[in-house]
């Protein structure tokens, strides 16, 4: 069946068309403005849809927000997965340098670690991208239409009234968690925008008590979706007490610890995917409260929840027709993800597996959970980086990855490497490579899951020669790597649509 392409930021006449349709294929690719309500909702709403001549059309909810438009209480755009990487898409195919970086720009205003309250994020941010402030200021506006501050202003709000509606937290753990210096501030910068007292809210849309134990989210992505694809993956490489996987119930849990404000929380997710309404339902323990945007942050780097299918499937159908639906797995820890590659280089997934088990059993933290099967936190950076050859070797480990493991722990755990989403990619991928025991198949590999580069391309890899057809080649990495531009800026897709290929 011919799946339509979607709208452009100009096609209006098609993006009433998939507001009419309630498609979730566009959600978050565009939000819809109604002059007649002063309301903004996302294009799956399920109010009467509104008339053509009083919708006004936006690619981003900061756009519709700073026209004075208020967020819809009963599709709650906050939940809407990000449209950043379409539009990436599109300035990487026009090789427009000043939309790369505004695109950039705005995943780093994205990630909760920036959500101070003014001015310091927007220099830290212009710092990171190497630019000046205003220079940044003013390609950002000429993109979005709004100041960068704007933007983070939204998503600040958004996370609030997230908070505020999905849980119980005090409204001033919510004005700090969602980066506000101060409730009175909070008050204000909500009042202003929203019309309405943050705890009006809370009692308009009868905040939700958890069932249980945890505190109870949600986040929604984008079909299709492989989601039996997608934990299969993760269920093929779990690791006993840190990860329990159920393919058939569409369920992940894992323990996973995180640092905040100089103090390590510790606790667990649990993650239902729920299909029929292309949402994640979360569980989130009530140890790591104080850290909520950050889970959220990481449970959708974990899941790849922001991917658009239509853009990458646009790319990459001529070469592989029946991968629509698969997503690049991630991880909630970047270090964790580094440490399990060099584990597995050279050998096959289920001996990587049996390593890493036994490394969570001798240098893990216990962990009480609810949860059967979930025992322990994966080693941190700092409990690693001392591990002798004697501890590492006595788990299987070899010397040169017993020296990769050590050398990975110490960079990271001196705050020389960071491994996430927010990372510098090239700068990272090279120290990387500098790093003892690691090359470029797992700086890549990395860096496809870690660090959510969608261009990442493990050139080297032998699975991939095969699934290519390549492997017999005098240089099959030569070769695949030849393969591989047709697939930008999307070859991380098209490695796990290859891999696919061979199961």
């Amino acid at each position: 069946m011919h799946t339509p392409s979607p709208p452009s930021a100009a096609d209006h006449a098609g993006q009433y068309l998939a507001l009419k349709a309630r498609d979730a294929r566009f959600d978050g690719r565009f939000f819809t403005g109604v002059t007649s309500t002063g309301i903004y909702c996302r294009p799956v709403c399920k109010v009467r849809t509104p008339k053509q001549e009083n919708c006004r059309f936006f690619a981003l909810a900061s756009q519709a927000e700073a026209a004075g438009f208020r967020p819809c209480m009963r599709c709650r755009p906050e939940l809407a997965p990000s449209g950043l990487q379409a539009l990436g898409a599109q300035a990487w195919s026009t090789q427009d340098a000043s939309a790369i970086l505004a695109r950039q720009a705005a995943q780093l205003l994205d990630a909760p670690q920036l959500w101070s309250d003014g001015a310091p994020s927007m220099g830290q941010v212009a710092t990171r991208l190497g630019v000046s402030e205003r220079h940044l200021r003013r390609i950002f506006e000429a993109l979005w239409g709004v100041s960068p501050l704007q933007y983070l202003q939204t998503r600040r709000l958004l996370t609030a009234k997230q908070l505020l509606t999905d849980t119980q937290l005090p409204i001033a753990q919510v004005a700090a968690l969602s980066g506000f210096a101060s409730v009175r501030r909070f008050n204000t910068v909500f009042v202003a925008q929203y019309r309405l007292q943050p705890r009006a809210l809370r009692s308009a849309t009868g905040s939700h008590v958890g069932h249980g134990t945890g505190l109870q989210l949600k986040a929604a992505y984008r079909p299709p979706l492989d989601e039996a694809a997608l934990l299969q993956f993760f269920a093929q490489r779990s690791l006993a007490g840190v990860e329990v996987v159920d393919v058939a119930q569409l369920r992940l849990a894992r323990t996973l610890a995180l640092d905040v404000a100089g103090q390590t929380l510790q606790g667990w997710v649990q993650l239902q995917l729920r299909p029929a309404r292309s949402e994640v339902q979360i569980t989130v323990s009530e140890s790591l409260a104080a850290a909520l945007p950050l889970v959220m942050a990481r449970v959708r780097s974990l899941l790849d929840l922001d991917a658009d299918p239509h853009a990458i499937h646009a790319v990459l159908q001529d070469s592989f027709p029946e991968g629509a639906g698969l997503r690049v797995p991630g991880t909630v820890d970047g270090f964790e993800l580094a440490v399990r590659a060099v584990l597995g280089q050279q050998i096959t997934v289920q001996a990587a597996r049996t390593l890493g088990a036994r490394l969570v059993q001798r240098f893990g933290t216990p962990l009480a959970t609810p949860i059967t099967g979930l025992t322990h936190l994966f080693p941190s950076a700092a409990q690693l980086r001392h591990a002798s050859d004697d501890d590492l070797g006595q788990l299987g480990i070899v010397r040169q990855r017993q020296q990769a493991i050590r050398a990975l722990a110490a960079a990271v755990a001196d705050g020389q490497l960071a491994l996430n989403a927010s990372a510098d990619v090239p700068a990272t991928l090279q120290a990387l490579q500098a790093l003892p025991g690691i090359g470029a198949w797992t700086a890549h590999y990395i860096a496809m899951r870690a660090l959510r580069w969608p261009d990442a391309f493990p050139a080297g890899d032998v699975a991939l020669h095969k699934a290519l057809g390549v492997r017999e080649q005098p240089r099959p990495a030569v070769a695949a790597e030849h393969a591989s531009q047709a697939w930008r800026p999307w070859r991380s897709y098209a490695t796990v649509r290859a891999w696919s290929l061979l199961n």
